[in-house]
């Protein structure tokens, strides 16, 4: 697709997370034509960015599945109805359709366009940047990390984890068998992290450094060591040719914000079809926001259900709302 092109499309997901992924197989079931949008390079939103190596426990059907192989199992899913991918595209401006017919055109940051008879957001928490560590931020890309996409590249390796939050305990459990070494540092005593992983992180060989902070991390072309200081102001330097920066993120709707939909703080308000403000745009998942609302990647999928099918409605009225199971014969 180059700059000039405009796409033409029955649904457009903005948002290719695993409810995205998901809602592009349900359409192709419904028999729509679809494409999906994201400005990340490669599908699996949040879980391929964030924690591909991380066991998720909430999803039907799987005691517990790698980040990795749950996006690759929803690809696969998808694929028999062939959705176009547009990844590495930022969705800008919605506007109304060129053509004249009913539905929008989407306008992405590099001029490209799709135009499509309804949009379905399913974009997450939205633009995430990670929250830069206060100091070795330089090193960011020669030991340094946000995500470790490959634990195996870390094995035999003296890993420093900063952060209390789950990620920073779920990389620091991931991380124990293969490292050489993994500390975890956090400034505080008290954790955001759930207290059964916490608990799992304690009895596990992961040395905890609370009370204390990085204040520098040394080397030459990457990272040798980092040096943390306690609440005493004594300095220690740890080994490390690896630093994870668990730090969190900071996430935002981004142009999203400026389409004209009802928004309750970051989340985009839908009712009971997911449908937002706008007709023919609808939400689903962790962007949708209703009373009563559970944000689990598990509604996401019965949401992303339940806005396709109003879709398939919406751009044929002789559609039923219910098609079936998706069972074999």
């Amino acid at each position: 697709m180059v700059e000039t092109e405009v796409a033409v499309t029955d649904l457009l997901v903005i948002g290719a997370g695993p409810v995205g992924l998901y809602a592009a197989y349900y359409a192709g079931f419904r028999g729509l034509r679809v494409a999906l949008v994201d400005s990340l390079p490669e599908a699996g939103g949040q879980v391929t960015a964030m924690y591909p190596e991380k066991l998720i426990f909430d999803v039907a059907g799987f005691p517990a599945v790698l980040g990795r192989e749950l996006v690759a199992a929803l690809v696969e899913q998808a694929s028999r109805w062939a959705p176009r991918y547009l990844l590495g595209r930022q969705a800008r401006a919605l506007s109304e359709r060129f053509d004249g017919e009913p539905g929008w055109r989407v306008t992405m940051a590099d001029g490209a366009a799709v135009e499509a008879g309804a949009v379905l957001v399913t974009a997450g928490i939205g633009e995430f940047t990670p929250k830069p560590l206060p100091a070795g931020g330089e090193w960011l890309g020669r030991g340094l990390m946000h995500f470790v996409t490959s634990p195996a590249h870390l094995a035999m390796k003296d890993v420093v984890i900063v952060g209390g939050g789950d990620s920073a305990f779920d990389w620091a459990l991931t991380l124990c068998p293969i490292a050489r070494s993994v500390t975890l540092v956090h400034r505080r005593d008290k954790f955001r992290a759930h207290a059964g992983t916490v608990e799992e992180v304690r009895a596990s060989s992961v040395v905890m450094r609370t009370g204390c902070e990085v204040v520098a991390i040394d080397g030459d072309d990457h990272v040798t060591q980092v040096q943390i200081r306690d609440s005493d102001g004594v300095i220690d330097k740890l080994p490390a040719q690896a630093v994870v920066a668990a730090l969190g993120f900071n996430a935002d709707l981004g142009p999203i914000r400026e389409w004209g939909l009802d928004l309750v703080k970051r989340d985009i308000a839908v009712d009971t079809t997911m449908q937002t403000s706008r007709e023919r745009v609808y939400a689903a998942g962790d962007v949708a926001t209703y009373p009563g609302k559970v944000k689990l990647i598990a509604t996401g999928f019965g949401e992303a259900a339940t806005a396709v099918n109003n879709i398939a409605v919406t751009l044929d009225p002789s559609a039923h709302l219910f098609p079936g199971h998706s069972s074999g014969g």
